[in-house]
């Protein structure tokens, strides 16, 4: 049975976000608010999370379209192949927001990872509590959006829906408020030319 800890995003209580960074070092899933919808998260330098994500939604790692989590830009580069100066621009001007940037990825990404994808999408979250998790972890979080599964609503706002749902499967549940229910714009950034392949929040500021 999961637990819903109720975190404001205008005042971080420090201790919940122990505990949660506490969960996340042992290699549990949580299940926390980002700039746009609710994501399942886990610690990016643990090696059983990228299958445990996995499982949790359905599919297999060659088949996941997970993301990561990064404090800043500067945080995100030390993940990529060098990012090219007129991208880091757009990046710069874009971030932190609800963006996507679907990039290459190094060698500092664990080799799980890479044995799947050559690259990956990556996130920086204009969201205290990400921001709180992220800077007390040490390093990025690995994330799934959830859906809803049903034909109205693609993705669940509410906390207290997402805990009905979820608390069985996920023993942390943030509750930061009621969440967004469009997605992240998704920027392919591996060639010379980046192009939109997912509208979402965001998209105006193009």
């Amino acid at each position: 049975m999961g637990i819903l800890l109720e975190i404001r995003p205008h005042n971080i209580n420090e201790r919940s976000i122990q505990s949660i960074v506490d969960h996340l070092r042992k290699g549990h899933l949580a299940i926390i608010p980002t700039d746009s919808i609710y994501a399942i998260v886990g610690d990016l330098n643990h090696r059983e999370v990228l299958e445990k994500i996995c499982k949790q939604i359905g599919k297999k790692p060659n088949q996941a379209n997970l993301s990561i989590l990064c404090a800043n830009l500067s945080n995100l580069s030390k993940y990529t192949s060098p990012i090219p100066n007129p991208l880091y621009k757009l990046m710069n001007r874009l971030l932190p927001g609800p963006f996507t940037f679907i990039l290459k990825a190094n060698t500092n990404i664990p080799k799980i990872f890479r044995q799947n994808k050559k690259t990956i999408g990556i996130r920086v979250p204009d969201n205290t509590i990400c921001q709180s998790l992220i800077a007390s972890l040490g390093n990025p979080l690995v994330s799934s959006s959830i859906h809803a599964e049903d034909e109205i609503q693609e993705y669940l706002t509410e906390p207290a829906e997402i805990y009905e749902k979820w608390h069985h499967s996920i023993a942390m549940i943030v509750d930061g408020g009621a969440g967004k229910n469009i997605g992240t714009t998704v920027i392919d950034a591996t060639t010379d030319h980046p192009e939109i392949i997912r509208e979402g929040l965001g998209v105006d500021q193009l």
